[in-house]
């Protein structure tokens, strides 16, 4: 959810009037080939103002706090300069702040620049007296969308109609994405299913949201929670068969992106947020007007799956990490992946836990099938990170985690909320 997908259709666009030719365009650019050699993450944190803290960001002082690194969505006039290390910086619908890194070839590269980008980063927004909150779910105010941008205006609307948990997962909540290479030739396929295989047991090790809005939710995730329950058709993980070993993920994920329900149409400045409407459907000719290439484009950025191909895959299913412990799950994907007889180990020690993401998000490590697997592939990872390079704090602080919690059956959301952490 970037400013930069608030754009207009491009001019002379290419109009879809067949669904083969949509499905074999998503499988085409949604699945990039090539050597797994690049990395980048996206860190996501919730603000609050230290001398208001029940009090929704407010926008002006957010705006000032960025300065020329604001984002357009923020302040239209801002030239969104990156930080020093090459970091942008934008901001979510609830005033959540956002760093996204590039993407470099080596982790210890990655982590050094996200770790110089967030100093400099929270720095800015400190001096305006905005603190970053050590969960992933706001734990006290209510959600407020704080943008006002016709994108988040046609997600309210379309998530309002389901229920009240798509604006929760909109405006009160914070994760750590990791950007991973598809791969090439068949890697591609185990790389897909590997990062579906891993998904309950890091999103259960990393739960870090048991409360939300003012409450304990019953869900070591809450932020998981919200959005599986926003709209089950745009955010639930593919079935079993569309991330299987020997699949064709481009595949699978072309019909699913066909078959999902379209969440705007905009045309001539107005935005409609049609019922009822799939991708599919508009092809075949339920509107008026026939979609185009730039309309589809669109359409696949208005998905939130726990993983999501954009030409690289985008892992989304890990909540936001206290302080510099963003870095772990960053570290344990690219370690798990580097190797394919370690991914298999990893696929391997989390079959019996396949399909658990519920579980996952409502008990963390306390399912103890997700604790056995979790026990392996944290041991996987560890034994891993120096062959990927990976810093000694890095490696200090992963093993602490595996003896500390993963060991133990729990994961951060059973501990206190930290007071302060080391952000980077």
């Amino acid at each position: 959810m970037t400013a930069a997908q608030d754009v207009a259709p491009d001019a002379g666009p290419t109009v879809l009037r067949d669904c083969a030719d949509a499905e074999a365009y998503v499988a085409s650019v949604c699945f990039k080939h090539g050597p797994p050699t690049l990395t980048g993450v996206e860190l996501e944190w919730l603000l609050h103002d230290v001398a208001a803290p029940g009090a929704p960001v407010d926008v002006r002082t957010l705006r000032a706090a960025l300065g020329p690194h604001a984002p357009t969505a923020l302040d239209p006039r801002s030239p969104a300069s990156p930080l020093p290390a090459g970091s942008t910086v934008t901001v979510e619908p609830g005033g959540q702040i956002e760093l996204a890194s590039p993407p470099l070839p080596d982790l210890a590269g990655l982590l050094r620049t996200v770790r110089a980008d967030a100093v400099v980063l929270h720095g800015l927004l400190a001096a305006r007296g905005l603190r970053p909150q050590p969960r992933a779910a706001d734990p006290l105010r209510p959600p407020v969308r704080v943008l006002d941008a016709p994108r988040y205006r046609a997600m309210e609307q379309a998530f309002d109609r389901l229920g009240p948990h798509g604006r929760s997962g909109m405006c009160s909540t914070a994760a750590v994405q990791v950007c991973l290479d598809a791969g090439e030739g068949t890697d591609i396929a185990r790389r897909w299913s590997a990062v579906h295989a891993l998904g309950p047991v890091l999103l259960a090790a990393f739960a870090n949201s048991p409360f939300l809005h003012g409450r304990r939710t019953g869900w070591k995730s809450s932020r998981w929670a919200s959005w599986l329950r926003a709209d089950p058709a745009r955010t639930t993980p593919p079935p079993a068969a569309d991330h299987a070993v020997g699949g064709d993920p481009a595949a699978g994920w072309a019909r699913r992106v066909l078959s999902s329900p379209v969440l705007c149409v905009r045309r001539d400045g107005a935005w409609q947020v049609p019922e009822h409407l799939t991708f599919a459907d508009w092809v075949r000719g339920a509107l008026p007007v026939p979609p185009t290439i730039a309309d589809l484009d669109y359409h696949v950025s208005t998905l939130f799956p726990p993983v999501r191909p954009h030409g690289h895959l985008e892992v989304r299913y890990v909540d936001a990490q206290p302080g510099r412990l963003w870095a772990l799950p960053t570290a344990v994907l690219v370690a798990l992946l580097s190797d394919p007889s370690v991914t298999d180990r990893a696929m391997a020690a989390c079959e019996p836990a396949q399909g658990r993401w519920v579980s996952g998000a409502r008990r963390g490590l306390a399912d103890r099938v997700l604790a056995r697997a979790a026990a392996t592939v944290f041991d996987l990872a560890c034994a891993q990170l120096p062959a990927v390079g990976a810093p000694v704090w890095v490696v200090e602080d992963l093993v602490a985690m595996t003896e500390r919690q993963v060991r133990r059956g729990r994961c951060p959301a059973d501990d206190p909320a930290p007071e302060t952490g080391e952000i980077a």
